[in-house]
């Protein structure tokens, strides 16, 4: 029998596209429309028709007019509304794939679980888990190349800016509105947290070390303690949402953890950023670059922005997608489902509660 093609409508795509994008590049997915609310701001209409426009496919200003005539749908909205479209999709028992961070709100993350599970569809939530060196680590551990994982610590700074930095503003400026900060940076992909609510650092990319961690670790998180800081950018700190931030975690397992996260500027590192992770086990030790396998490039008139270091072999987006169609195929979970991306805004949470408290804080269960 011939595989079959599933039918998927994305549901506002006025964040990056490449959630949508990595959708339609596997051969089992097909994008058939994009959709969103009527009384959205103009902005959102204009980046949907675009998307649309671009894909030759309808868009439609109707998301439970649009529902039934797909089998999966792509939530990439404002990071503040993630949840409330992917509910939409479940309740009309329709598979979701949905971006980065899952939701701000933990109370939001538990519909979507409870949801997910009454309506007995699949959802993926967006993660960086299949990259080349993750799939190795995994492996390496498996096979007990190092015994028993004892403590692992990951290293995740990204080296985007994020607006003028911190100190900049002049006395009697206003504040950096963060939405305006956000449709500003579209056009050089540093709009991660784009919405009306602030997003801290730890939330918006949050997810993808600890999604690393969850994977590696293979034990909840019980406890969690934390330090956060508007160290470089000066919208986080008009906004008072965190730039910079340690936090060490305490899993049931017995494995402990810890995760230093920063969005530390252009100036701050000569390619995209170091992102690395330490594995101390029983038996031996690893220490994982995130980005290799990677090539250097070097050439005449190379713009001054250019990366010089280029990863290859990166085929997480469509290895993202084929573990989906696995999972519908064969009825089981994707590689993080909406209960794994709840737990890790859990320990997002109880990762900001300590760093206001100054206290060790247990994650929600």
């Amino acid at each position: 029998m011939p595989e079959r093609i599933y039918r998927a409508l994305v549901l506002s795509v006025v964040k990056h596209d490449y959630l949508p994008l990595a959708v339609a590049s596997h051969p089992r997915f097909q994008l058939v429309a994009v959709a969103d609310d009527p009384g959205r701001p103009d902005w959102t209409h204009e980046r949907n028709q675009l998307f649309a426009d671009q894909h030759d496919i309808p868009y439609l200003r109707d998301v439970e007019g649009a529902l039934p005539d797909c089998d999966v749908v792509v939530v990439s909205p404002e990071a503040e509304r993630h949840c409330d479209l992917a509910l939409r999709a479940a309740r009309a028992g329709r598979h979701i794939v949905v971006d980065k961070p899952l939701s701000p709100c933990l109370a939001e993350c538990d519909a979507l679980v409870a949801a997910v599970a009454e309506h007995q569809v699949k959802c993926l939530v967006w993660n960086r888990n299949f990259l080349p060196a993750l799939v190795e680590t995994r492996a390496t551990l498996e096979r007990g190349a190092i015994g028993q994982l004892e403590a692992i610590h990951c290293d995740f700074y990204f080296s985007k800016d994020a607006g003028p930095p911190k100190g900049t503003r002049k006395p009697g400026d206003p504040p950096i509105n963060w939405l305006d900060r956000q449709l500003e940076a579209h056009a050089d992909g540093s709009d991660g947290g784009v919405g009306i609510k602030p997003l801290g650092e730890l939330q918006i990319e949050g997810i993808y070390p600890l999604a690393y961690i969850s994977m590696l670790v293979n034990s909840p998180v019980e406890r969690v303690f934390a330090r956060t800081s508007s160290h470089f950018h000066q919208a986080n700190a008009d906004n008072e949402v965190d730039d910079l931030a340690t936090v060490s975690l305490e899993m049931a397992n017995g494995c402990v953890g810890t995760l230093s996260i920063g969005r530390i500027g252009a100036a701050a590192h000569p390619d995209i950023g170091e992102i690395k992770l330490h594995l101390l086990g029983s038996e031996g030790s690893l220490v994982i670059s995130e980005a290799r396998p990677e090539v250097a490039v070097y050439a005449r008139n190379q713009p001054a922005t250019e990366f010089k270091r280029r990863r290859i072999a990166d085929d997480n987006n469509y290895l993202l997608m084929q573990d989906f169609a696995e999972a519908l195929d064969h009825d089981r979970d994707p590689v993080l489902n909406a209960s794994g991306a709840r737990d890790i805004a859990a320990t997002v949470q109880a990762a900001l509660e300590s760093a206001q408290s100054g206290k060790v804080v247990e994650t929600a269960r």
